[in-house]
């Protein structure tokens, strides 16, 4: 198909895919913690298994196409394009299958630098189509352990998506906001919703903490995950996640605009 074709073209130039910006020390580091059940790496995920570090590169390297030697311990982690596109066709695949039930659905990102744009098209085209956006406990405080301490945030909402942000940073409705992989704001906002009598979402789009803790509530959760987050792969292969991406989800923002375009044709979503 011509349009994969200049897709995956466009992953390995942007290096979304094949040689990717994370480094093969950064995703072992991942590894290991996640086999030492270190919660800021499992984000959400209860694994089932016994996932050691050794199983975890097998797994990663089914998943995502990174080097399954254990060996290979420097360099920059290698993703293949083609897991990503059939992901991706996955991915869009249960977006229009929440788009013909016109279900509501629920956004969250940890990335809001990179993949907020990505995010609030989708947002915004299931929104289109007779979708319930959900925005819960918009405002609310939630409080995420950072590498500089418990950290006080606030959960906002951009264009559909949520993410969160430290309190006095920027007005509501910026386009900024902090990177995290916690799942706290994605349970503040499922319970929020049951609090208020729902309705409650059908399916859970986002990355980091907002898939594998929504996944591991038992809602539907689809995502991205880089080669270092390793959470969103387990619960995948578990079962807890529906669809896991494989990509770099750390380029620049303008770079995942293609997969925006490609996602929302698969899905017959398009405009």
């Amino acid at each position: 198909m011509v349009m994969s074709a200049g897709l995956r073209a466009h992953l390995v130039e942007a290096r979304l895919a094949g040689v990717v910006g994370t480094l093969r020390e950064e995703s072992l580091r991942s590894y290991r913690l996640f086999a030492a059940r270190d919660p800021r790496v499992l984000i959400g995920i209860d694994p089932q298994g016994d996932w050691g570090e050794r199983e975890l590169i097998e797994l990663m390297a089914a998943k995502c196409g990174v080097s399954a030697d254990p060996r290979h311990t420097s360099g920059h982690d290698v993703i293949d394009p083609e897991r990503t596109l059939v992901a991706l066709d996955a991915f869009a695949d249960r977006l229009a299958a929440a788009a013909r039930r016109r279900g509501p659905v629920l956004f969250g990102t940890g990335h809001p630098h990179r993949l907020l744009g990505f995010y609030a098209a989708l947002a915004d085209a299931m929104s289109a189509v007779g979708c319930d956006v959900l925005t819960p406990a918009q405002g609310r405080c939630v409080d995420i352990t950072t590498r500089f301490g418990l950290r006080t945030h606030n959960l906002d909402y951009v264009r559909g998506v949520a993410l969160v942000r430290r309190p006095g940073l920027s007005g509501s409705g910026c386009e900024t906001g902090a990177h995290t992989h916690s799942p706290l704001p994605v349970r503040l906002a499922l319970a929020a919703l049951a609090e208020a009598g729902g309705p409650l979402p059908e399916l859970v789009v986002g990355d980091h903490g907002w898939v594998c803790g929504a996944g591991q509530l038992g809602f539907e959760a689809i995502g991205l995950a880089d080669t270092d987050d390793p959470a969103l792969f387990v619960g995948e292969a578990e079962g807890s996640v529906s669809v896991a991406v494989p990509l770099d989800d750390a380029v620049r923002s303008d770079y995942y605009r293609p997969l925006t375009r490609y996602v929302l044709n698969r899905a017959c979503l398009s405009q």
